[in-house]
């Protein structure tokens, strides 16, 4: 195996060198949906933005079933990496892609038959709902392509490769910018050509990788040998990918309630919302990316057995985290209304205020779940996915609750709803943290 072990060097430097191009390739795979939102947001209406925007909370829920697979198997295979088990890392390989290709199947027939019963429960109104339904039923085309990519994707990433998922994601959003405004400016698709440009992009990347990983890294092609199940490696992946999936999907059906209750709102406050948590997920994301970095670093020298070198790792991973939220919270709420404007046309005072609103009060806490990102990796890597599940079940539960009871109050309405989010990161930040304190696991 000829690729980066993160369990020698430098470990700030090491974490940083292999943390930037998985921010850098995330921040890319979110313009997939904001250029969607920002040339719909000019060129198609508030109706179709509404549309738009508010299908990113849907199909975050569920490739995040997908990327909670890949990601519990990446962990599987970063430990083997660092044990240097490549035969055993070699068949869990081909037992994680049978598991998890077959789970991309059975969710692609369930959304095609579910699709008006997930739209009602969501109370999308009825001038947004065809849109929404159209873009949609085009989008969820796109569900295997999403496995292809997230699986080769974690699966370099295990074995210390980041660079390579990244240039395939730069093809995508490239591909992406340039067919959307091929397909809605000049041929004239409405929303449909928005999610058709989308998912075109998503095979790009999703085939395109699997090819390149096959013909260019020859040490992860799979052998007779490796093609068959053993129950204990595959009992392993199970168990962390599992875990890992349902912590994903708690994560992002929670966001899916709020999804529901910000529609019960109306159009404009919907619009502002689905404008403002793309700029919140692309402000964040370098701290989720880092903590995913983090995760790979404490796997390997799991596996490694180096616990001092994981302890040196979680001081100088806190460090980093806490001044990269700090500093994009400054960023975000200085310029939070220049932000909005770049979604949304300056006519729409309504839609930018209530965006503006939201920006200021969450934005303002990135620090916070930065280093419940920081939690979510390490409790991955040391093979305790369920203490993931529970920050998460915090985390949202804690949103969610208070989002439906503060908004109830007429005089602080929609506010509760932002104000709620940063309530969830911190109580879910320390009882990571106490957990931590009372059962040190390396």
């Amino acid at each position: 195996m000829n690729q980066s072990s993160l369990t020698t060097g430098n470990i700030t430097k090491s974490l940083l060198r292999f943390a930037f191009p998985m921010m850098v390739g995330n921040l890319l795979q979110q313009l997939y949906n904001i250029v969607d939102t920002l040339i719909v947001g000019q060129f198609l209406g508030k109706e179709a933005l509404a549309a738009v925007g508010s299908s990113y909370s849907l199909m975050t829920f569920l490739t995040s079933i997908l990327l909670g697979l890949c990601m519990g198997s990446g962990v599987c295979f970063s430990i083997c990496f660092g044990k240097r088990e490549y035969d055993r890392m070699k068949s869990g390989i081909f037992m994680s892609f049978v598991m998890i290709g077959g789970a991309a199947l059975l969710l692609s027939a369930a959304v095609f038959a579910g699709m008006d019963l997930i739209l009602k429960a969501l109370q999308v109104p009825g001038d947004v709902y065809g849109l929404m339904r159209d873009y949609l039923w085009v989008i969820f085309w796109g569900i295997a392509a999403t496995f292809l990519y997230n699986f080769f994707a974690s699966l370099l990433r295990a074995v210390g490769n980041s660079v390579v998922p990244l240039l395939f994601l730069g093809i995508a959003a490239l591909s992406n910018i340039g067919l959307d405004l091929l397909f809605i400016i000049c041929f004239h698709r409405g929303v449909r050509g928005a999610a058709e440009a989308t998912v075109l992009s998503q095979y790009g990347a999703g085939v395109g990788i699997m090819v390149y990983t096959m013909i260019q890294f020859p040490q992860l092609r799979l052998k007779r040998e490796n093609l068959k199940w053993q129950p204990e490696i595959l009992k392993e992946i199970f168990q962390l990918s599992f875990l890992t999936c349902i912590q994903q999907s708690v994560m992002n059906f929670g966001i899916l309630m709020i999804q529901g209750l910000v529609n019960s709102f109306g159009a404009v406050v919907m619009a502002a919302f689905s404008v403002a948590v793309k700029i919140d997920t692309f402000a964040y994301m370098p701290v989720q990316d880092f903590g995913n970095a983090f995760s790979t670093f404490v796997a390997q020298n799991y596996g490694a057995g180096k616990t001092e070198r994981i302890r040196e790792g979680i001081r100088s991973a806190v460090k980093t985290a806490f001044f990269f939220g700090a500093s994009v919270s400054a960023l975000v709420f200085v310029f939070a209304r220049q932000l909005m404007l770049i979604f949304v046309n300056p006519r729409e005072t309504e839609i930018i205020r209530e965006g503006v609103e939201y920006l200021r009060i969450e934005g303002s806490f990135y620090y916070l779940i930065g280093f419940l990102f920081l939690c979510y990796g390490y409790y991955r890597a040391v093979k305790r996915p369920g203490m993931s599940l529970v920050l998460t079940v915090i985390s949202l539960g804690t949103r969610v609750a208070l989002a439906y009871i503060l908004s109830a109050v007429p005089w602080i309405g929609v506010t509760g709803i932002w104000a709620s989010v940063p309530i969830g990161w911190l109580l879910a930040d320390l009882a990571g943290y106490l957990y931590y304190r009372r059962a040190r696991i390396e």
